[in-house]
């Protein structure tokens, strides 16, 4: 039988394993009879060196042999030195001895002056010159973590710095970024427009279509005479009509197809009214233009709903109506049509007893944005060639 026996004891290398081999009985004799012994040993693997197993261990000289890893010079006999026990790559403790004096802890942290094998078994003025070397080495690691914590303050404190520094200068950007889209669009459509006004132009019929009593035409605007209790101001609420103040369809047709936008609006402007504000609706309207044949049809349709609107609110409206249409092509376009300013020039030029508008109070809400579901972005352009602050109508009406 093959038996085979694994030896641990002490008195062996422990860096080497060793087993023993049990080979079968053999008989020379019935009498004798021996067994034969084989012994194979197998090395272990080395034990890598780890920081965490290093120690620190202090005694005098035994001879002088040893030398200072630091300055490289004997260390004599029965002198005191500090050395580093730490595992080689092959597994074995290995000490690097130094002199007292150039001896540094570096990374090692030593919690007490009794952690330091043999310190003991020192004489007592070694024992203090160790104390004081292990205390100065704590207030060294202490100002060195100090001036640690204090550097990144100082990066973080920077850091914070550059990151508004950057906010700062995006802000600025986007605010240059914006006053030259605004520039822009002024100088595409917000060009002061001086309006030749004269009373021989204004008709009391839009081409070949009569107007309602107290509706004037001009060129391609239509506008209301002056509204009983209507009064000028340099404080003017404008608005859109369709999607704004009411609500309509392109398939319905006639002076009572609307309803209101938001029952809020009745008491909203006539609170407007009593704080001092004209109020004032420029509207687009192009089926007027468009409906060559049924031209009347569409203005008794626009013209109906803003006077059934106004009787509704109860509340004196000052009124435009663009009636061009948008020119394909990079033809001309209607001075009047929003987003032109042209009907705002008009009114201010010429139906607000030229009382200067302070365009700083006054405002412009439509429902032409430029939003995802919005049908144009001519409402928030016209506001913008006016210069005047921009609401959309769910917003100022408190929806």
């Amino acid at each position: 039988m093959l038996r085979v026996f694994n030896l641990h004891t002490s008195s062996l290398n422990p860096q080497f394993a060793y087993s023993v081999l049990l080979l079968p009985e053999i008989s020379k004799s019935p009498i004798l009879s021996h067994k034969r012994f084989i012994c194979y040993c197998f090395q272990k693997p080395p034990m890598p060196p780890s920081s965490s197993s290093t120690k620190i261990v202090a005694e005098y000289a035994k001879s002088n042999r040893s030398s200072c890893k630091k300055c490289s010079k004997t260390i004599a006999v029965r002198d005191l030195r500090l050395g580093l026990v730490s595992r080689d790559a092959r597994g074995f403790d290995a000490t690097k001895w130094h002199h007292l004096d150039c001896f540094s802890f570096g990374s090692y942290s030593v919690a007490s002056t009794e952690a330091i094998k043999g310190f003991d078994a020192l004489r007592s003025g070694d024992k203090e010159a160790l104390k004081e070397l292990v205390g100065a080495c704590d207030k060294t690691q202490e100002i060195h973590g100090r001036e640690e914590d204090e550097e990144n303050e100082l990066e973080e404190r920077d850091s914070k710095k550059a990151k508004i520094h950057e906010q700062e200068e995006d802000e600025e950007n986007e605010l240059e970024e914006r006053d030259s889209k605004k520039a822009k669009l002024s100088e595409s459509i917000g060009e002061e427009l001086d309006i030749a006004f004269s009373v021989s132009d204004v008709k009391n019929k839009y081409k070949d279509a009569t107007l309602l009593p107290n509706w004037k035409a001009f060129q391609t605007t239509i506008f209301l005479e002056r509204d009983d209790g209507l009064h000028d101001s340099s404080k003017i609420a404008a608005f859109d009509f369709d999607g704004c103040l009411a609500k309509t369809s392109v398939k319905r047709v006639g002076p009572d197809a609307w309803s209101l936008m938001f029952p809020s609006i009745p008491d909203k402007l006539q609170s407007l009214y009593n704080d001092g504000y004209k109020l004032v609706i420029f509207t687009n309207e192009s089926n007027i233009e468009r409906w060559k044949n049924k031209r009347q049809a569409a203005v008794d349709s626009k013209i109906g709903r803003l006077n059934n609107f106004i009787k509704k609110v109860k509340v004196p409206i000052q009124v435009f109506i663009a009636c061009g249409i948008a020119k394909p092509g990079g033809q001309a376009e209607d001075p009047f049509r929003k987003p032109k300013p042209g009907m705002w020039h008009l009114m201010e030029q010429r139906f607000n007893s030229g009382i200067a508008i302070d365009k700083d109070q006054s405002f412009y809400v439509g429902d032409a944005a430029g939003r995802r579901n919005d049908h144009s972005d001519a409402d928030i352009k016209f506001a913008q060639a006016v210069g005047l602050k921009f609401h959309v109508p769910e917003e100022f009406f408190g929806i």
